[in-house]
């Protein structure tokens, strides 16, 4: 079965693919992705769905992002299939949902085992591409020893990596270092400053050690210098939420990032071959550092348009169940006093734009270089791995099933006619798994021929015209368990999917495909289901699973959701070993991404 029929053949689609089919030349193609931004930090995704460039709580400015939506097609409902960095990245690079590929967190995942595909580099690299990585890569796919390693497995033909070739070079503003020794590990947090000097302080000294007095006498003196704000609920100690950077805009990490893949360009890449670059940048992730000149721009803003801070009440946590209290817990943002809440706010919107000017700055140097060697080019830009709450829910994270942990935004454009439409928004729902299959069709493979049947998207031009998906899905395992997410238009379900908290093979999870079953079976309540009716509760602050009115709906949206990650080809592998998996299938075909949910269940609302 194929398992994008659902999209058609619309005619804009075949007009695409005829366009990409008669090129002489493969074109070259520009991936960006950030990390953990929110779309509303874009003025372009404002304007397009809310008709301000206001974001719902306050400034943000995003010229050069808004410059490329201008010049192509902006897909605002676009979601994330996990919402962690490394789950959320390796399912783009698969083009598989993480109960497809197997990765659920932050698992050391490898590609011995049989269900493992080939990722998106690996692929172009075979269709002729030169492949580069600048900056995160965050996949955790490695290589097998035999046995684990934390060797790169290899994708990319050239790899500039943020930590490895960046920070520990002192190329940015920050690098949290982990010292290894005989004592144990040890962790110092180093600013760089423009004059090459740095200043640094332990957080850790090794087990049973304790920290030195200077360690927090240096730790309070970066941080009245530098304005920084940190988190202080239990899991986030320490962790910088809002601050300034020690460097200049272009010498911060971000800024070296798109250095270094400007110099590339410049300087190395050969001309005569097609090029697919990965450019993953740091911003807006933690720590919250915005050089100077945005910072003050914001600082000045603010004076003009207030900030407003989400509105949350603590009823919203008793009605959740206990895996998103126990998020809500670790998470904690609602203690901050007003004024830290609204410098971790002013602060993120700042660092997003910081990070647009690095972005900009790196397409501009992509159209230059085509214009050079006289290629077509396409430049997919994904607003955030996933996205993030600055409130909302009453946390600052992500993590979660809700909007504002999986909403994010994708642009698309090309110098190829008629390919991306220019000015053009598109509602229609994307999934990060479509990323896949627009690359190899870029590539001019078949993505919907049999060597491809594993993907589980479809390419975006397909989107463009003709989105028929019903919902999106999702899962992920890490913080609180395993949970699943469905959204369609109207509603947001979530549920509990595995009974135990730990991956396939590890001693706290069960043995792969064991009990497979038991979030379908278990007692009602055990699911930890969550339901919310967007028609009425668009912020998703009311969890009515377990409302008398909604009772049928949630245990409808259970029985879908459930058959669909658990029953239709789920892969859960034991990734300390080589060759340990399990692929579930008593529900083949259920992800026919229909929903068709028996009108007599869904209450009415006024």
């Amino acid at each position: 079965m194929n398992r994008r029929c659902f999209l058609g053949t619309s005619l804009a689609a075949g007009m695409a693919a005829a366009t990409l089919a008669g090129k002489k030349q493969q074109p070259n193609i520009l991936w960006i992705i950030t990390d953990d931004q929110r779309p509303d930090s874009l003025a372009c995704y404002n304007e397009a769905v809310r008709g301000t460039k206001l974001s719902p709580l306050g400034y943000v400015m995003s010229p050069n992002i808004d410059r490329l939506a201008q010049q192509g097609t902006l897909f605002s409902q676009a979601y994330c299939n996990a919402p962690a960095c490394a789950p959320s990245r390796a399912s783009m690079h698969t083009g598989q949902y993480p109960f497809r590929n197997g990765v659920y967190g932050f698992e050391q995942n490898h590609q011995a085992a049989d269900p493992c595909k080939k990722t998106i580099p690996q692929v172009m690299r075979s269709a002729g591409y030169t492949t580069c990585q600048f900056g995160k890569h965050g996949y955790y796919i490695f290589d097998w020893g035999p046995g684990l390693t934390w060797k790169t497995v290899d994708q990319y033909d050239v790899v500039v990596e943020k930590k490895n070739d960046l920070q520990k070079s002192g190329k940015t503003d920050f690098f949290p270092e982990t010292v290894w020794s005989k004592e144990g590990s040890k962790r110092v947090e180093r600013f760089y400053y423009p004059d090459g000097s740095t200043k640094e302080y332990y957080t850790s000294r090794g087990k049973g050690k304790d920290l030195l007095p200077e360690d927090e006498e240096n730790r309070k003196a970066i941080d009245r210098e530098r304005g920084i704000l940190r988190a202080y609920t239990r899991d986030q100690s320490g962790m910088i939420i809002g601050g300034e950077s020690s460097q200049p805009t272009e010498k911060t990490l971000d800024g070296e990032i798109a250095g270094s893949f400007i110099r590339y360009l410049e300087n190395e890449a050969d001309t005569g071959e097609p090029q697919f670059v990965y450019l993953g940048f740091h911003f807006p992730h933690s720590p919250v550092l915005p050089a100077k000149e945005f910072r003050d721009r914001f600082k000045r803003k603010e004076k003009e348009i207030p900030y407003k801070i989400p509105e949350f009440d603590p009823a919203e946590i008793e009605l959740a169940p206990a895996q998103l209290k126990k998020l809500h817990e670790k998470m904690n943002f609602s203690n901050l006093r007003k004024e830290e809440k609204l410098q971790a706010i002013r602060d993120y919107y700042a660092f997003c734009a910081h990070g647009d000017s690095q972005i900009g700055r790196s397409i501009d140097a992509f159209l230059k270089y085509n214009k050079k060697t006289g290629r077509d080019w396409i430049i997919v830009y994904v607003c955030g791995d996933h996205s993030w709450h600055l409130g909302e829910q009453g946390i600052e994270a992500k993590f979660g099933p809700w909007d504002k942990s999986t909403h994010n935004a994708v642009i698309a454009a090309s110098s190829i006619k008629g390919l991306f439409p220019k000015g053009k928004h598109v509602e229609n729902l994307v999934e990060f798994v479509d990323f896949a299959p627009t690359f190899y069709e870029a590539a001019g493979l078949k993505a919907d021929g049999r060597d491809f049947q594993y993907l589980d998207g479809s390419s975006l031009w397909k989107s463009v015209q003709n989105g028929q998906r019903e919902y999106i899905v999702g899962e992920m395992n890490h913080v609180v368990g395993p949970r699943a997410y469905m959204r369609s238009r109207d509603f947001a379900f979530s549920m509990k999917t595995r009974n135990k908290d730990g991956k396939p093979g590890d001693k706290w999870g069960e043995k792969p495909g064991a009990n497979i079953r038991w979030a379908l079976d278990c007692p009602r309540a055990d699911a930890q289901m969550c339901l919310y009716d967007l028609r009425v509760d668009p912020d998703e602050r009311w969890n009515v699973a377990n409302d008398p009115k909604y009772e049928k709906l949630a245990d409808w949206f259970r029985n879908k959701l459930g058959t669909i990650v658990l029953g239709d080809r789920r892969a859960e592998i034991n990734w300390s070993k080589e060759n340990d998996y399990v692929i579930t299938d008593f529900a083949l075909g259920a992800d026919d991404k229909k929903l068709d949910i028996p009108a007599a269940i869904i209450p009415e609302v006024s």
